[in-house]
């Protein structure tokens, strides 16, 4: 853009970096037990080969990291249950039957954009890093054929910034692309890049790309670049532009494990929690390893005149002494305690997959061997969801973000029916209805459950009128939104009115024709016994 420069945009660059560095041996100690080949610092690096790890000589950490994961897409976002829903957050449409139908038309329509594009296949690594670094950030871009492409960035490929109100306005990216991509891509003007996408297709170029909030926003102007932020990518080698541009959505999304308005980088994560844990297993596994050594292979000592003579590998079999009765002999008479040791180091695991929540995702397994009724094993899952909502609500945070960045989307390129006119002062509102977060909302299906049915009682027992202090109607109301029904499945309140207008009408009809019955069989008894009451009635112009 006109408005900025190269020079402005390295500066910005260096900065960020230098904040990023304070964490980054951290990031790597993180790597380095949970995840060795999840971290990228240096972006040449892409065509490395893969890492090699010594300090990983248990898998518990990689197990319970991918249990980890795991657990949250099944609980959190599994692609078979519906997980989010659209709803709008002005009361006075609550139960509006026309906008629950929208919104159901636009769940669905964002679910097949999904389930069409590649978001299910990035997750995994998204939660992983988020259990291991406490961050994870997406790339989104608009695609032709899915709506939307999504790609998930390797820890220390980039660095972020953000407001005063704590959201991420600035994201910077360093990556390698082939000349080939490149020209493609961009409108590429440099001779060289020209020449090597025709000759030398696969050399790799730096690149960087910059978003950041527009100084010279104008939400007015319909140029690119007065809008909200401002895009640009630069060949990082010849510092010069690829792409210069203007985006009024932020197009990345930084998922984080805690939430903290005073820094850029959260210092909270399931491996950060268990680092301490991991290493003093590793450090177990290693002498229990040495323990059962010296049982099983031991260091001898025996006279040197055996010095060349070999054990037999037969039991009972003759071992040569010396001539005086010397024989070969283990150098340390030990008996460690193996299975204490293997009891302690079985304990640390289960410490370490606590960490990820691994106890909760596996909780009806785990606890139906010790003969616990599902009364017990639902309070159990209750009282351990305490422990994952904060991070759950994290999460549910930046999948907000892209639900919303998708409906945007779904509006531009005209897939989405619009809403009418009268509902323009209306806002969108994104709520997720998954397992887990089911799970929270279970205390109130249950309270209206209680209430209901202690006014039922009390009303039986001492007087039936008090059963119209229940508003039945927005009861089922909200116990179909809390426990997630179809809107389809409800009639609508227009209908509801209608039907309640037609049961009275036909109510009203029946009480006039036995009032008219009741007033014929008098009218017949005072007009005497040859006297018919249809008659009189209609002589009376009653009928």
């Amino acid at each position: 853009m006109s408005f900025y420069s190269v020079e402005y945009f390295q500066k910005r660059k260096k900065q960020m970096e230098e904040i990023f560095n304070i964490i980054k041996p951290d990031l790597q100690e993180l790597a380095d037990y949970f995840s060795p080949r999840s971290v990228n610092f240096i972006a040449r690096n892409t065509r490395r080969p893969l890492a090699k790890n010594k300090k990983i000589v248990d898998s518990t950490p990689l197990i319970a990291l991918r249990n980890f994961s795991s657990g949250m897409i099944s609980g959190a976002t599994s692609p078979a249950n519906r997980w989010f829903k659209t709803s709008f957050d002005n009361l006075s449409v609550k139960n509006d039957f026309y906008l629950k139908n929208w919104c159901h038309n636009q769940e669905e329509l964002t679910r097949q954009i999904l389930n069409s594009s590649n978001f299910y296949q990035v997750l995994p690594e998204v939660y992983k890093q988020l259990g291991v670094f406490g961050f994870s950030a997406v790339c989104l871009e608009p695609d032709y054929d899915s709506v939307v492409n999504f790609k998930v960035l390797p820890i220390g490929s980039y660095y972020y910034a953000k407001n005063s109100k704590a959201k991420t306005d600035t994201f910077c990216r360093v990556f390698m692309e082939t000349a080939k991509n490149i020209v493609e891509k961009y409108d590429v003007q440099d001779l060289e890049l020209l020449e090597d996408a025709k000759n030398n297709p696969q050399k790799l170029y730096e690149l960087i790309h910059f978003v950041e909030e527009n100084k010279y926003y104008k939400p007015q102007r319909l140029s690119s670049k007065y809008a909200k932020y401002v895009s640009v990518v630069i060949l990082n080698n010849k510092n010069i532009f690829l792409s210069a541009k203007g985006f009024d959505k932020f197009p990345y999304v930084v998922f984080e494990s805690g939430f903290s308005c005073d820094i850029d980088y959260p210092q909270d994560s399931p491996a950060i929690n268990a680092l301490a844990d991991v290493k003093q297993l590793m450090t177990m596994v290693k002498e229990y390893a040495k323990a059962v050594k010296k049982i099983v292979s031991p260091a001898y000592k025996g006279p040197a005149s055996l010095k060349n003579k070999k054990l037999a590998d037969i039991p009972g079999a003759y071992i040569e002494e010396d001539e005086n009765g010397r024989g070969i002999t283990p150098v340390y008479e030990v008996n460690p305690r193996i299975l204490e040791l293997k009891q302690e180091k079985d304990e640390l695991k289960n410490i370490i997959k606590e960490h990820f929540y691994n106890d909760l995702f596996a909780v009806i397994l785990s606890t139906a061997e010790r003969g616990r009724t599902a009364t017990e094993v639902n309070e159990l899952k209750e009282e351990k969801m305490v422990l994952l909502s904060p991070l759950l609500e994290q999460i549910h945070s930046s999948l907000r973000d892209i639900l919303h960045w998708i409906y945007d989307e779904e509006i531009k390129v005209g897939i989405l029916e619009p809403l009418k006119k009268e509902y323009n002062n209306v806002n969108l509102k994104i709520e997720f209805v998954s397992s887990l977060a089911q799970a929270q909302k279970v205390i109130n299906i249950s309270s209206i459950e209680r209430f209901t049915t202690f006014v039922s009682n009390i009303a039986n027992a001492l007087d039936p009128v008090l059963k119209s202090k229940l508003n039945t109607e927005n009861i089922i109301e909200d116990y179909a939104s809390f426990a997630n029904i179809n809107p389809s499945h409800l009639v609508s309140k227009i209908e509801m009115d209608k039907l309640r207008n037609d049961i009275n009408n036909q109510n009203n009809i029946q009480k006039q024709m036995q009032t008219l019955k009741e007033g014929s069989q008098i009218i017949q008894n005072m007009g005497g016994i040859d006297s018919q009451g249809s008659n009189l009635l209609s002589r009376f112009g009653i009928i």
